[in-house]
């Protein structure tokens, strides 16, 4: 007896799986940004971080993405344990050695005086854009569980937002602005959104688009916005140092 198209467990199961494939979110524009910042981190000047070190974290870096890569080459559809701690462990790792790359700037920012002006205001510039990419790499591996669980689970079994995003509460706007929200087309922040977040908190030294919920977020912002702001004091202060020099 034939079965009907509707009713076939095999076009349901297809059905699903084509539509998880398509919820998934692509892999490869934080994969392209994390090499930005990694091609950014490994030309930093030696005055900054020694060649060996600066190697060794890139190397480490890429270590940690050849696995997650490879269990999800195009799409971010599956996520085992292993796979969550080495993509947040990746980005904390990028962010960490930036801080530290960070703070030495810092210091030779307030030492040099007009010594290697233009080399040091290019190395603000790298530390700053790889900080962006850093923390926008954190807070997309962290909010709601991740990319993996924020396009796969179900809302009800999420974990507790970090960010909320005006998508989050458009529902009841005008037709033309509803029509992009969570609750209409069941909208979820990709690494973009995250992207965009980050370099205005580096910019505006506030929130962008999203307001932050948790401690945590909060903290991380925090941490993210005083580094940028002394950064750019730091920054502009030689820059008018080298003019009147």
């Amino acid at each position: 007896m034939d079965t009907a198209a509707g009713n076939d467990p095999g076009a349901e199961n297809h059905d699903a799986a084509v539509e998880r494939d398509a919820r998934a979110e692509h892999r490869w524009p934080a994969v392209v940004a994390l090499a930005v910042a990694l091609i950014l981190y490994a030309l930093l000047p030696s005055d900054i971080l020694s060649v060996p070190l600066r190697f060794t974290m890139v190397g480490l870096a890429i270590v940690m993405l050849v696995p997650v890569v490879l269990l999800n080459p195009h799409r971010l559809r599956r996520q085992t344990t292993w796979s969550r701690w080495l993509s947040v462990g990746q980005a904390v790792v990028l962010v960490v050695a930036n801080q530290v790359a960070l703070v030495q700037l810092i210091f030779l920012l307030i030492s040099s005086g007009t010594k290697d002006g233009p080399s040091l205001l290019v190395a603000a510039v790298q530390v700053w854009v790889t900080n962006v990419i850093a923390f926008a790499l954190v807070y997309w591996e962290i909010d709601r569980g991740g990319p993996v669980t924020r396009r796969h689970d179900a809302r009800t079994e999420l974990p507790s937002a970090d960010y909320r995003f005006a998508q989050d509460e458009d529902h009841d706007a005008i037709d033309e602005v509803a029509a992009r929200s969570s609750a209409r087309i069941d909208w979820t922040p990709s690494f973009v959104d995250y992207l965009y977040e980050s370099a205005t908190n580096s910019m505006a030294f506030s929130p962008g688009a999203a307001m932050p919920l948790s401690p945590r977020i909060k903290g991380l912002m925090l941490v993210q916005a005083f580094g940028g702001f002394v950064m750019l004091a730091l920054v502009i202060a030689h820059a008018v140092g080298q003019l009147g020099g």
